[in-house]
């Protein structure tokens, strides 16, 4: 059977495949695609609306014996089946997939801290971007924090010639019974992805730290151009970031930031720190805006004072 290669990259609803390659071919056949979406309502509803469903071939071509099949992006999680000729494709098939700029960073483990690096091919120190990923992407397999949501690759695509370090927390994920529980939480028992051996909880971060640290010392980092950014726990773990190294970070961006008894009195206490905090009204729960819009107007009525 033909090399068959998946190309993908990450959008911001996670990794997407966009093109298939096979080898050995000097044609064009008749080529088409189903079951390109995820078995969600809302994933099906979008196929639909898009034109994806009907239409998820968008053009192939044939080049030195390698046919290229360009396909309207859709989840690489999907249970796809791509028809070429009278041949039949399907992801167990796949014998390769190239991942736009995921593949650039490189995957490290240093004592307990799993994480993916991108290195600017740029000589001399620095900027770093430290990127905190949420609670779906925690696990040990030091992948799903670069393909589960839309933040490392895209930094690496924006600031090429910084590093972006990625960091993988400990944990499940969000499992079923885990999703069930965070219906229920409120702002007092708040934090239930973090503890003292998951999340970003402070030993873990400090590790990163060190990290970021000994990359100053080797003269690879400014260490006055280092940076923090995360979102859901992430965010969390940004504004905690904050409490443990305060020396080390020249500003943060915290999007939807979990909002605990701990990151708010962060929160409130970052008087001379330049951070942005960003949510919308859809993020998650209801509480975690009041929190932040608490933190945020006692810092400007201390300003005031």
């Amino acid at each position: 059977m033909s090399n068959f290669i998946v190309y993908s990259k990450v959008n911001d609803s996670g990794q997407e495949i966009y093109r298939f390659t096979l080898s050995g071919r000097d044609c064009v056949p008749a080529i088409s695609i189903e079951n390109n979406y995820k078995d969600t309502a809302i994933d099906c509803f979008l196929a639909m609306k898009t034109g994806r469903k009907s239409k998820g071939i968008e053009g192939a071509e044939v080049k030195d014996g390698v046919l290229a099949i360009d396909c309207a992006p859709f989840s690489i999680e999907s249970n796809y089946i791509l028809h070429v000729g009278e041949e039949t494709y399907t992801a167990k098939d796949v014998t390769e997939v190239k991942t736009l700029w995921a593949d650039e960073f490189e995957g490290i483990k240093e004592e307990e801290v799993n994480y993916r690096l991108y290195r600017p091919s740029a000589k001399g120190a620095r900027p770093l971007i430290l990127f905190l990923h949420g609670g779906g992407e925690a696990g040990t397999d030091n992948w799903r924090q670069l393909v589960g949501c839309y933040g490392p690759t895209a930094l690496a695509e924006a600031y090429p010639d910084c590093y972006i370090m990625a960091p993988q927390a400990r944990g499940l994920g969000i499992t079923p019974d885990m999703k069930e529980m965070l219906k229920h939480q409120t702002f007092a028992n708040g934090g239930a992805l973090d503890s003292r051996t998951t999340g970003w909880n402070r030993e873990y971060l400090a590790s990163i730290m060190d990290i970021i640290r000994r990359m100053v010392k080797e003269g690879l980092v400014e260490p006055k151009r280092i940076y923090v950014t995360g979102f859901s726990m992430g965010g969390a773990g940004t504004l905690r970031a904050l409490s443990v190294g305060p020396d080390l970070f020249a500003a943060a961006v915290c999007i939807c930031p979990s909002m605990t008894p701990e990151t708010y009195q962060i929160l409130c206490g970052l008087t001379h720190t330049k951070i942005w905090v960003a949510c919308s009204y859809l993020d998650h729960s209801y509480y975690r805006h009041k929190y932040i819009v608490d933190g945020i107007m006692s810092w400007m009525m201390d300003q005031s004072r």
